[in-house]
């Protein structure tokens, strides 16, 4: 084999590693961009915004209606913190969060475990919350 077909074959080689190396930081920084805004959401008592970050066909599997959102304006989050977070086999990562919890109306503040789901859309591009909304009312 002449240098030149194998210097070819190795520049296609490093594009095709290159290539592959961009498309997996530009979902690593789209599940970031994702978790960020769904954080922020849940942080300034945005369940509704949140919401829209929730997977299409979990939205419509388990609709939310008025009086649920209604529930949500009756919690004020004082804390989000991410405990940690893993990839699972499936492509899919969980975040396990803690999240602090002050009824607006008893003034009792609480701490609820919540553990996130995301999944990547390939035709969508987007990552997706799975687990819906974080229930905030655990052992009351």
């Amino acid at each position: 084999m002449s240098k030149v077909p194998r210097i070819l074959l190795l520049v296609c080689l490093l594009l095709l590693s290159a290539t592959a190396l961009a498309a997996g930081k530009g979902r690593t920084r789209g599940l970031e961009e994702a978790q960020y805004a769904w954080s922020a959401a849940v942080r300034w008592g945005d369940f509704e915004g949140a919401w829209n970050l929730v997977a299409p066909q979990e939205r419509q599997a388990h609709p939310l209606s008025d009086i649920d959102f209604s529930r949500y304006k009756q919690v004020q989050v004082s804390t989000y913190r991410d405990l940690g977070s893993r990839a699972l086999e499936d492509g899919t990562v969980e975040r396990e969060i803690e999240i602090g919890v002050v009824n607006r109306n008893t003034m009792v503040e609480r701490t609820v475990r919540f553990r996130e789901r995301w999944q990547y859309d390939p035709q969508a591009k987007a990552w997706w919350q799975v687990s819906g909304l974080p229930d905030l009312w655990q052992g009351e």
